[in-house]
């Protein structure tokens, strides 16, 4: 007999059925067992008459049952195995670190990390990753239909992309390596090579020393780059509709995830812009607050400058989303387009969604000396970036792009308080297993 899952056995009500999974639950009343069998679909409920061996079972075993399936609208799903044969196939602890047939996990989130692959079990935490899934699927979906290539790029490489020492390094053979920031720079060489859009979906690593809620050191970015662009506004237009149509995958493909996790998702349409000086002046302004300055020099948002423009856009412009765009170019990297009005400011934007940035885009320099002159005024010498940097001596259209964290998106998504829980095995500061 083949196997069916949870969802396929409430519906086939009158026919006998095998059903395989983790027991959720146990109660046994009057002689009568009734084990809730969880598997990747859903719960089913298995009865079992005068059975010692179902009494017996522990919470999180795995096993098989065999029976006829029944319609009972008693029942958690409208229909019930009547159980006449059990296979115990991995027996689980009577005691475990922690209960996953609880409404929600009552573990601590250090404890639910540490013992990862059963605090996944649990419903809720499951449906985490199936709205992440299909945030991907749409995010994919959005750009084959506009044209897009999807590509995979390396994630060894010789030099950073922006900079800095956010890189960690990597023995490669008899010469030192990194872990890629981001594909920057292969989107950039791939769209010159004449693709002209092109995305990813991949990891990408960054080696700062921090343990925020909101930052880990490997995350996946969704990244895309396009040619022939007037400026950073046709990637922003480009990013309100790709990102509705990410929305919708989820509201079409969740709604029981959705449902169960209390999320509400945001209007999909034009988001306000808000350029970064007017951006400061607000802050000032409305909420006393001083941006202080970065690496650079230049004041730089940072995370309550972004948590306070996110309230002003919810509860002045009604809306979870903002983007701030005209970033001081010193706060950008080397690639970026400066304005032509005022080359102190970039042609560049972030998104805030809910008061946290997810999103940072813009249009890139295509002219091969003005790149050099940029690489060399934040002293990068030109020659350490010489693969990236010569194909634009070729010819270049203008071009510009985005980067999306896609857990940071659930996350805020979500309202679930710490990336870490929108991450299946984080990479932290202090966390490199399981």
């Amino acid at each position: 007999m083949a196997r069916s899952t949870a969802c396929e056995a409430r519906g086939a009500a009158g026919t006998r059925v095998e059903v395989a999974g983790w027991v959720h639950r146990v109660r046994t009343l009057g002689g009568v067992t009734f084990v809730i069998l969880r598997d990747r679909t859903g719960l089913i409920q298995c009865v079992f008459e005068r059975s010692p061996a179902a009494a017996r079972l522990s919470c999180e075993s795995v096993i098989a049952v065999k029976g006829l399936a029944v319609a009972e609208p008693r029942a958690l799903s409208g229909v019930e195995v009547r159980a006449d044969d059990l296979e115990v196939i991995a027996p689980a602890p009577g005691v475990l670190p922690f209960e996953v047939n609880t409404k929600t996990l009552r573990a601590n989130l250090d404890l639910q990390l540490q013992e990862r692959a059963l605090s996944l079990r649990h419903p809720m935490t499951q449906a985490v990753f199936r709205v992440q899934a299909a945030l991907a699927r749409g995010f994919r979906r959005a750009l084959e239909t506009r044209g897009f290539l999807e590509v995979h790029t390396p994630k060894l490489v010789a030099s950073g992309t922006e900079g800095g020492a956010e890189l960690f390094p990597v023995r490669y053979f008899d010469r030192q390596a990194y872990l890629a920031q981001s594909p920057q720079f292969y989107k950039q060489m791939l769209v010159l090579s004449g693709f002209e859009r092109v995305f990813e979906a991949g990891p990408v690593f960054r080696a700062e020393n921090h343990n925020t809620t909101r930052h880990t050191n490997e995350f996946t970015s969704l990244d895309l780059e396009m040619a022939f662009i007037q400026s950073e506004e046709d990637v922003m237009v480009l990013h309100e509709q790709i990102l509705g149509e990410m929305l919708a995958t989820v509201a079409g493909e969740c709604a029981a995830e959705l449902d169960m996790l209390g999320a509400s998702l945001p209007e999909s349409g034009p988001i306000p812009r808000l350029p970064v000086p007017e951006a400061h002046a607000l802050l000032r302004e409305r909420f006393g607050w001083t941006s202080p300055p970065g690496t650079s020099g230049v004041p730089e948002i940072n995370a309550e400058g972004e948590r306070l423009l996110g309230d002003y856009a919810r509860a002045e412009l009604g809306s979870d989303l903002l983007f701030l765009t005209s970033f001081p170019t010193a706060t950008r990297p080397a690639y970026t387009m400066p304005r032509a009005d005022d080359p102190s400011l970039s042609r560049s934007f972030d998104l805030i969604f809910r008061g946290v940035e997810v999103t940072t885009g813009g249009q890139r320099l295509n002219d091969y000396d003005a790149l050099v002159r940029s690489f060399r005024a934040r002293n990068y010498d030109p020659r350490d970036f010489e693969s990236y940097l010569n194909p634009f001596r070729f010819g270049a259209p203008p071009h510009g792009g985005m980067a999306m964290g896609l857990e940071r998106l659930t996350e805020r998504l979500l309202g679930l308080g710490n990336i870490r829980q929108a991450t299946l095995f984080p990479r932290d500061r202090d966390r490199l297993t399981p």
